[in-house]
């Protein structure tokens, strides 16, 4: 109930008892009405209040980081009385500040609103209605209702941009020894049937004698290997400002997106291990959207140190030719590490988000990684995109 609420019953009571000393039935027909009135605008909070059905939809199953999505308002009831246009306590995406607004400028009973969404960081970020605030026509009564099934998801996913191409460690296959496999006689793995085309050295002549048919022999083929990704999932580095933050998160993501989505286009096996609160082991076999979504849900809660994931990942490299290392902190116990998986076969190539790569310690650093013949490429938040090693 609204303090707007005296005026009207100011007004009853003054007509009643200018109506009860005079005996006028005009006065007694107005304060009548004025009583109508307030029990009509109650009855429609009420109605309307009980009544109330919303929803959010959110267009697209995701977005790009920068791009616009549309969320659509919706809100219904059942009462047939006029009311106000509704107000909604929308939580915004991503800072969780809650602000009001009107559906319409017109009362109806279904009130929508499309509103643009900026995709400003990637993640993934729920949000919604808090609730919804019926009004009657003339602001006597509101009535607050509470929706807490009224939320919406909204997936932010990387961009990417080109990376170089990757250089395999010495023992590497290659496409010309998988092309030279099948011309491999002494390393059969089964036999099929003759097809037009097939060259005559591969035919099984002996067996097809057997079987009255050609039949050709099958060759097994070297597989190629792997590339790692690893991602420090941990907290970027405070800098003082939580956009500063965000954006570091946004460059480690987008190019473990990019390194990833470049090496789809090549024959070789991916995994890119992701940990956190919801661990996941991304491979090429899930496809660059899984890949892109598993991304977009990295919350950065990891609490091991980086260092200790690349020595528990340096167990399982024995088929990996390159390994990614990217990140956003460097100092002398990672470079170390880094070192050593570098001497156990694998080419290795950091990655290293920063807005400073001119820092005297960051460049110390790094020399040692180039002189154990480690690539280094410097990736800068604002613009998004590679620098030269």
């Amino acid at each position: 109930m609204k303090m707007h609420l005296i005026l009207p019953v100011s007004l009853f009571f003054s007509l009643l008892t200018a109506a009860l000393a005079t005996g006028n039935a005009l006065l007694w027909l107005l304060a009548l009405m004025v009583a109508l009135t307030v029990l009509l605008c109650l009855a429609s909070v009420i109605w309307a209040s009980a009544s109330l059905r919303v929803s959010a939809e959110i267009s697209g199953r995701g977005v790009r980081r920068g791009e616009d999505a549309s969320l659509l308002l919706r809100v219904s009831h059942r009462c047939p009385i006029p009311i106000a246009p509704v107000i909604l306590e929308l939580s915004a995406s991503g800072n969780g500040k809650a602000r009001e607004i009107r559906l319409k400028d017109l009362p109806g009973r279904i009130q929508t609103l499309r509103m643009p969404v900026h995709a400003a960081h990637v993640g993934v970020y729920s949000s919604g209605i808090l609730s919804c605030t019926a009004e009657d026509l003339l602001g006597i009564f509101s009535r607050r209702v509470e929706t807490p099934d009224a939320v919406y998801e909204l997936t932010v996913l990387p961009q990417t941009f080109t990376t170089e191409p990757v250089r395999m460690a010495p023992g590497d296959p290659g496409s010309e020894i998988m092309a030279r496999a099948t011309e491999d006689l002494n390393a059969p793995s089964d036999t099929r049937a003759y097809q037009p085309g097939d060259a005559m050295k591969k035919i099984h002549w002996k067996l097809s004698l057997r079987k009255g048919e050609l039949m050709v022999r099958k060759f097994e083929e070297p597989a190629l290997q792997d590339v790692l990704i690893l991602t420090d999932c941990s907290r970027p580095p405070s800098l003082g400002h939580p956009e500063a933050e965000a954006d570091l998160r946004d460059a480690i993501l987008e190019t473990s997106a990019s390194v990833f989505a470049d090496q789809c286009k090549t024959d070789h096996n991916i995994r890119m291990p992701l940990s956190g609160s919801h661990p996941v082991d991304v491979d090429k076999s899930m496809g660059t959207a899984h890949a892109f979504e598993y991304l977009a849900r990295v919350d950065f809660s990891e609490t091991d140190r980086f260092e200790r994931v690349i020595m528990m990942e340096s167990r399982r490299m024995r088929k990996v030719g390159f390994a990614t290392v990217i990140t956003s902190r460097l100092n002398s116990a990672l470079v170390d590490i880094m070192i050593r998986v570098r001497r156990t076969g694998p080419n290795l190539r950091l990655y290293l988000v920063t807005f400073a790569p001119d820092d005297p310690k960051v460049l110390s650093l790094v020399s040692r990684l180039r002189n154990a013949e480690i690539e280094v490429s410097y990736v800068t938040p604002d613009v998004r995109q590679e620098a030269g090693a």
